[in-house]
């Protein structure tokens, strides 16, 4: 059970970055269209990520195994940012299909073009806002070092990148 709810570390960016892609694309289905159904499907990826990796998320699992690795060799980096990501796509679509549902289209369209900037910057661009507030909740100490090594450790990156 415990192996069900675990998230991997290191993550494959490239998967990451196809996932983004293909919620960003799902996303502007959904403004284009109003097809707030969508939704539905958007927004139990993102919790099937959070909790259990790709295991339980069929877009995640074919990221991961089938697309990624015909990218190219692997790009790893720490995957407890990239699950923070995943809890704020969770916790974003799922807002956006209660007040799409419950409240109003103009609110859930609000926090869909959020999202699309999100998934937009992720799969374009390689730039994980959600892993950029996880190193912000960490270095406020709300997150202990003890999550991710890696991210508390910033000299090995500043190393890798001089000498790049």
């Amino acid at each position: 059970m415990h192996e069900l709810f675990s998230f991997p570390n290191p993550v494959n960016e490239k998967a990451a970055r196809v996932v983004a892609g293909v919620v960003l694309l799902a996303l502007l289905v959904t403004i284009v269209t109003s097809w707030y159904w969508l939704l539905i499907p958007l927004a139990y990826g993102f919790w099937a990520r959070v909790l259990t990796g790709p295991t339980l998320s069929p877009l995640g699992w074919a990221a991961q195994n089938l697309v990624a690795p015909r990218l190219g060799d692997r790009r790893l980096v720490p995957g407890p940012p990239k699950r923070f990501a995943q809890g704020i796509g969770a916790f974003m679509s799922t807002t956006a299909l209660v007040l799409a549902l419950l409240v109003s289209h103009q609110a859930a369209y609000a926090v869909l073009i959020a999202l699309v900037a999100a998934a937009g910057l992720e799969s374009i661009f390689g730039y994980c806002l959600g892993c950029k507030a996880f190193g912000l909740v960490m270095r406020a100490g709300l997150v202990p070092e003890s999550v991710c090594a890696e991210c508390a450790d910033v000299r090995g990156r500043l190393r890798t990148t001089v000498s790049r």
